[in-house]
């Protein structure tokens, strides 16, 4: 299980870390990294003010993926299963709203 704990804890880390260009204004429109939609896409001014956004969505689901694995992994009888499933189900709550927030963001420009 420790090793799930390390993969976990790395996954968060690593969203963390890939927000923090998209946050500082640093990725240009580009058709591999960043919120990739149609009208970010035409327009470079709607690139960064949603990709900034998104990217502070990111970060704080990065975050939470983090430290949630390790506040699971230290729960007495909390199985591999359970430990997985959780943190799956975590992200996804999480991911989704995210994207939720940053569609909703989208539509405002």
């Amino acid at each position: 299980m420790f090793i799930l704990l390390l993969l976990f804890l790395f996954s968060g880390i690593f969203l963390a870390g890939i927000s923090i260009p998209l946050i500082l204004g640093k990725i240009p429109p580009n058709g591999l990294y960043g919120f990739r939609v149609k009208k970010t896409m035409e327009n470079p001014e709607i690139w960064y003010l949603v990709n900034a956004y998104s990217g502070k969505w990111l970060l704080v689901v990065g975050i939470i993926l983090a430290i949630v694995s390790i506040v699971l992994y230290f729960i007495p009888g909390f199985s591999i299963i359970l430990y997985s499933y959780s943190i799956l189900a975590i992200w996804a709550v999480l991911f989704a709203i995210a994207l939720a927030a940053s569609i909703r963001y989208l539509k405002t420009l």
